[in-house]
């Protein structure tokens, strides 16, 4: 009996520790996701240019979102982006929902006002690269022919003094 005691408050301990470090984890995510927080402009999109990349399903070129504004809000996951237009870019504003997990992904899904968003099951991932509390950029892995094609898309905040 003393055994089978002695194993079971060994398996409490080994689940509390595991607990623990998950939370941990989830601070630092935590702590990650609100330095996203507020208002971000797109600053520059570099991708090998040989190819014409349309990027999330707006039917615009990639440069079109050069410019592009973004407004994240950590404590419910929600934002828009907005294209601004003109030439041949279209004017989009698109609401979204987003993620930031524990191995660095920002997955966010279009979401429409008459739409749940738990009911899109399609959406976008990119990896974060070079965070800092001005600036971060978010790199796609876009599939081409067999190859992976990487587009980095590089934030600047907006009103940086304000934050």
């Amino acid at each position: 009996m003393k055994k089978i005691l002695f194993a079971g408050l060994i398996a409490l301990f080994a689940i509390s520790c595991s607990s623990v470090k998950q939370a941990e984890t989830a601070q630092t995510t935590r702590a990650e996701v609100l330095k996203l927080k507020g208002d971000w402009q797109i600053a520059s999109v570099n991708y090998e240019k040989g190819y014409k990349i349309k990027p999330f399903d707006e039917g615009a070129d990639a440069q079109c979102f050069v410019g592009s504004q973004w407004k994240l809000i950590p404590n419910n996951y929600t934002g828009s982006y907005t294209i601004n237009g003109g030439d041949s870019c279209p004017t989009v504003t698109q609401p979204i929902k987003f993620e930031i997990t524990k191995d660095n992904e920002f997955k966010f899904k279009k979401v429409n006002a008459d739409v749940k968003a738990k009911t899109v099951v399609a959406g976008y991932i990119l990896q974060f690269e070079k965070q800092d509390t001005n600036s971060f950029t978010l790199v796609q892995n876009v599939p081409f022919e067999g190859n992976i094609l990487k587009v980095y898309y590089n934030f600047v905040r907006i009103n940086a003094t304000q934050q």
